[in-house]
């Protein structure tokens, strides 16, 4: 009798993680974490008002780009709260409802994002292959229309992740791997079957990670097919050399999701630090990391960021 009634407990809450064995340097942490966010913030926000401000950034790369700076702040703004509540004031429940909310946007912004990173990898594609023809291609409520298609494509997909969830009772363990919640994460711990969340989770990974990274690897093969059949070896390094700052931000994004996906889907034998240093990675380095090399590499942002601070 006991067993069966264990069977229909559930939690109210589940228990949220830092950086296991290492709570006596929380505070170091958090003031790390802290500078990266705030970083990660100002380096976004700048960007979306030098692009929102220079007229002669009002073109797709830089729509797209401004768009990418939007999800690294909703992802920074998404795991702020329980990140920083475990480091700082050793805040570690969340609540189901909120769990769930939380994982939906964490992977809706992911798969946004990967989203982004292909839409700009086409536009390098038409610019470099077909630059007659790019303003025609690429027209303003054409780009809108990709951008809304891509959304509404990560909204269909991610909805049913928190619904997956619901319909569990969590009378095991209830403590979480990280200091927020994934959706890889939380189904290990139902006392139920998984198999349905399992396959939708692999088949969600594919069809847009997955499709995405192979659509952006056959971009750029076709790109440096373009580039090498250019007569002038300067003129095919100065096209690639448009691209170095995308390649970083797609290297950037993608080592950290495979590597993420590798841990819970194929289920390596790893350590619970590796797997939260590969967690912070993916949630940490994209934010931090786009703002600075597209400033450093993309000559006209660069050009109007200089004219903003020479004023």
């Amino acid at each position: 009798m006991s067993a069966v009634n264990d069977t229909k407990f559930t939690h109210s809450v589940f228990i949220l993680t830092g950086i296991t064995g290492q709570e006596n340097t929380h505070l170091w942490i958090s003031i790390a974490f802290c500078f990266v966010y705030i970083i990660s913030i100002i380096g976004n926000s700048f960007i979306l008002f030098i692009v929102k401000t220079d007229p002669s950034l009002h073109e797709p790369m830089y729509i797209f780009l401004s768009l990418l700076a939007i999800t690294d702040l909703a992802l920074s703004i998404a795991t702020i709260p329980t990140t920083l509540g475990i480091y700082l004031f050793n805040s570690r429940e969340i609540d189901l409802n909120a769990c769930f909310a939380q994982l939906f946007f964490i992977h809706l912004i992911h798969c946004t994002e990967s989203s982004l990173l292909l839409l700009m990898a086409f536009v390098r594609l038409i610019a470099i292959c077909n630059p007659l023809r790019y303003a025609s291609i690429l027209t303003l409520p054409r780009v809108a229309t990709m951008g809304l298609v891509f959304v509404l494509r990560g909204v269909a997909l991610m909805i049913p992740f928190p619904l997956l969830l619901k319909r569990f009772q969590y009378c095991r363990a209830n403590v979480l791997s990280h200091s927020y919640c994934l959706h890889q994460a939380v189904m290990q711990l139902a006392c139920s079957d998984i198999t349905v969340n399992y396959i939708y989770g692999i088949f969600t990974t594919s069809f847009t990670l997955g499709l995405d990274l192979l659509l952006i690897l056959l971009s750029y093969v076709m790109i440096l097919k373009t580039a090498l059949s250019v007569a002038s070896h300067k003129e095919s390094l100065r096209a690639l050399n448009t691209c170095v700052s995308h390649i970083c931000a797609v290297l950037f994004f993608y080592t950290g999701e495979i590597s993420l996906t590798v841990i819970y889907r194929i289920r390596v034998n790893s350590s619970h630090l590796l797997e939260s240093l590969l967690g912070y990675a993916s949630l940490l380095i994209p934010p931090l990391m786009n703002p600075i090399i597209y400033s450093l590499k993309s000559k006209h942002l660069r050009a109007s960021i200089i004219r903003v601070f020479s004023k």
